[in-house]
């Protein structure tokens, strides 16, 4: 599928699942969704009788708990059938999101190998190592710093006066710690197999690491297993070209889905959040082609044009893992050495999630300011320098950001159950912080190859 039409066909998808999941709202799930709602405003009357009676040994106490205990079945068998209804959508974008695992780890393996082996020596790696890490954490710092400053700008948890959280309420989120044993286990592998089973990112880029500088080392022999890993990565991108045929439809079913599930009056609800939080983004996308600029210079907008497409699948599946292949294969065609791309790319996945970062001063300061607490500028650093720490080796899938918040939130004494204020409305945020990811990363990528002088000049197309 040609590039233009591929963009073309993504965008039609994009505005037809919007079309599509509105249609479905009111006709099918609105029905389901007032259930949900009346449901809910039940629990919320039978909890507020409950806090009024303090013996629990009472016919009255005991018949609420019953009924309390009902509801809940209720409401989950409800939430249960909206999902049924809306497993139609969902399949399209669960098939071609397992189809680009299926093709990430092998991927990020044979390129990585041969992009080490092709360095040749530890010297050259840790240099361009060095230089790599230097970006992430800048671009990071930058990140953090403006979701922290235009958060502080437009105030809008006190802007939405949102009525606080049941305490009853579930998030149904795993919240994280700051563990030094958790942080070594998910760098480095146990088993190699394991890794690649679980689409481990930061721990395949480990083993492949070891395994490209060995190769380098063994001198002929190693020619053999060069060329092998070179001719398995054609292989997997011509694959990739395969499966991405398949984005449209993906990007179709996960914007119906979304819109279906929430409807467009979650748009008008939550409007000044969602409008800041693109605004910041879009500052922050001005920041991060601005740095490019300096560096690439003109060639940065060819750049960004390149990576659209990527952009678009990302934003649309609420996952930048659904756009590696992609961004791989136009980083290349760019002008990156392969021996770059393969080597910054995968480690930017792990360390360098621009949007996702932004997100997290953003939507943990905005929870504080929904229940009208005030974080001093040392807290607010303070949880900046935490959220620098705790969000690397992130994945970039879906909810990974929430998780790291639900983490950082009890140190500063914010409430979890806060997170259900943007749990409605978060895959309508990853969407584009998503996006952002995949831009950072290849601006990132295009940075170091043009440092390290392994930038050519003229694009090139890849078989």
């Amino acid at each position: 599928m040609q590039k233009s039409k591929l963009t073309l066909y993504i965008f039609i998808a994009l505005i037809s699942g919007v079309i599509a999941g509105y249609l479905y709202n009111v006709y099918v799930i609105n029905a389901i969704n007032t259930r949900i709602s009346t449901v809910e405003a039940n629990i919320k009357v039978i909890d507020a009788r409950l806090s009024t009676l303090k013996d629990s040994t009472t016919a009255d106490f005991k018949l609420l708990k019953s009924n309390r205990s009902a509801q809940v079945v209720l409401r989950k068998a409800t939430d249960d059938l909206r999902e049924d209804k809306l497993e139609g959508f969902t399949i399209l974008s669960h098939i071609f999101l397992n189809l680009i695992k299926m093709i990430v780890g092998p991927l990020v393996f044979s390129t990585l190998v041969v992009g080490v082996a092709k360095v040749g020596d530890i010297k050259a790696v840790g240099r361009i190592g060095g230089k790599t890490l230097l970006w992430f954490l800048s671009a990071t710092l930058v990140s953090l710093l403006l979701g922290m400053l235009l958060v502080n700008l437009f105030k809008p948890g006190m802007e939405m006066h949102l009525p606080l959280p049941d305490s009853h309420l579930s998030t149904g989120i795993k919240k994280t710690g700051i563990s030094l044993k958790d942080f070594v286990d998910h760098v480095f592998p146990r088993s190699f197999f394991e890794a690649m089973t679980n689409n481990e990112i930061l721990q395949i880029v480990v083993f492949s690491i070891f395994f490209g500088i060995a190769t380098a080392a063994i001198g002929e022999k190693g020619g053999l297993i060069i060329k092998a890993m070179d001719a398995i990565a054609h292989v997997i991108l011509k694959i990739t070209g395969y499966v991405m045929m398949l984005a449209p439809l993906a990007v179709f079913g996960a914007i119906t889905a979304i819109i279906a599930k929430q409807g467009l009056g979650i748009l008008s609800t939550y409007a000044i959040f969602i409008g800041e939080f693109y605004f910041s983004l879009t500052v922050l996308w001005m920041a991060i082609i601005f740095a490019g600029f300096v560096v690439l210079r003109k060639r940065v907008f060819n750049l960004v044009s390149r990576i659209k497409d990527a952009m678009l699948i990302a934003f649309s599946t609420s996952t930048s893992e659904a756009a590696y292949p992609k961004v791989l294969l136009e980083l290349e065609k760019f002008g990156c050495n392969n021996k770059i791309v393969s080597f910054v790319l995968p480690l930017g996945y792990s360390f360098n999630l621009d949007g996702s970062m932004m997100y997290m001063t953003f939507a943990s300061l905005f929870l504080a300011q929904a229940y009208n607490m005030h974080l001093s500028i040392g807290q607010q650093i303070t949880m900046l320098l935490i959220l620098m720490l705790t969000s690397k080796g992130v994945a970039g899938v879906p909810r990974a950001s929430l998780v790291v918040i639900a983490g950082t939130l009890p140190m500063f004494n914010i409430p979890e159950a806060g997170l259900a204020l943007i749990i409605g409305i978060d895959p309508l945020l990853d969407m584009g912080r998503s996006a952002t990811n995949v831009l950072g990363n290849a601006m990132a990528t295009a940075v170091v190859s043009k440092w390290e002088g392994e930038l050519s000049d003229q694009t090139k197309e890849i078989i």
